[in-house]
């Protein structure tokens, strides 16, 4: 199964939703989808979808879940990591409406750079991700939480090194 989560913040994400359904549509994805919808106004047709689930809920479905589809939050990520799960970590944009900034791509780039999840900045790009893991070929790296500051120094390291090349 895969579980796509975009947490509860009062910013829909309809063209990920979108693309999805039109994954489905085309036979790219052919398991069962559960999604956490939040504010999105489209409405998927090819799978079930709660607006909001509670956090016992959220951790049940990554649970059953192969693969997590968050947005780029660093919470829903790091629940999908610690349970052991392939994740692709796709960035709400500002230029869409999805959020109030692009601080998503800052920390999709710091986990992807790190090989711990495979980000999508493009809807474009949702496929190649999916059929990545599909076929073996994502060459993603098992997250291991020994310290409980490791994804904050992760992040905080990557921007960084980042933003002095700017």
């Amino acid at each position: 199964m895969i579980f796509v989560c975009v947490g509860s913040r009062n910013y829909p994400f309809d063209r990920l939703f979108k693309k999805l359904d039109e994954l489905c549509d085309d036979e790219i994805i052919k398991e069962d989808i559960f999604a956490q919808i939040g504010t999105s106004t489209y409405k998927p047709k090819n799978f079930k979808y709660k607006d909001f689930i509670s956090q016992e809920e959220f951790i049940e479905k990554v649970k059953e879940s192969d693969i997590v589809i968050s947005h780029g939050a660093s919470g829903s990520i790091m629940k999908a990591l610690n349970a052991g799960k392939k994740v692709i970590a796709v960035t709400r944009l500002e230029k869409y409406g999805e959020h109030i900034n692009d601080h998503q791509i800052q920390n999709n780039e710091a986990f992807a750079s790190n090989g711990y999840v495979l980000p999508v900045y493009e809807m474009g790009e949702l496929k190649e991700a999916i059929q990545k893991i599909y076929d073996g070929t994502d060459d993603l790296v098992p997250w291991e939480n020994k310290d409980p500051m490791a994804i904050v120094n992760l992040i905080d390291k990557f921007i960084q090194e980042n933003w002095e090349k700017k």
